[in-house]
């Protein structure tokens, strides 16, 4: 007699799960949507913290533009979803979210397009069973 099994619930985050990912996703795109258009894009911003004014602004502006040269928003997006889709967690679900979105924003759009598709991959992924 054959074995039947039972099919294993997919990786669905809950209502309540899903609006905190809407919540996450939607500061992460606000501040690096700040971050450009009030920081790096703004004329009289950008040339007062190349001059050297310490503010916080100026200094998230520095650390952005170090990280921007070398794709870090877009391959931190693209390893946690990555990791996410190997096992899938709603921790792991979030921090690729928010970073994917900041990489869209802040040009890193190729990785995190690709960290977003898997993303959705992952939602197609079994549960992981408790050992």
């Amino acid at each position: 007699m054959p074995k039947l099994t039972v099919p294993r619930r997919l990786f669905l985050p809950t209502a309540r799960q899903t609006n905190w990912l809407i919540v996450i996703a939607f500061l992460s795109l606000g501040e690096a949507l700040y971050l450009r258009y009030q920081g790096m894009e703004n004329s009289v911003v950008s040339i007062a913290c190349q001059g050297g004014l310490g503010s916080w602004l100026c200094a998230t502006f520095r650390l952005a533009i170090a990280l921007y040269n070398y794709q870090v928003f877009g391959g931190i997006a693209l390893a946690v979803a990555l990791l996410n889709l190997i096992r899938p967690s709603l921790i792991l679900f979030a921090v690729a979210l928010a970073a994917a979105a900041f990489g869209v924003v802040m040009h890193n759009a190729d990785l995190s397009a690709l960290a977003a598709g898997v993303l959705i991959l992952s939602l197609a992924r079994p549960v992981p069973t408790p050992e």
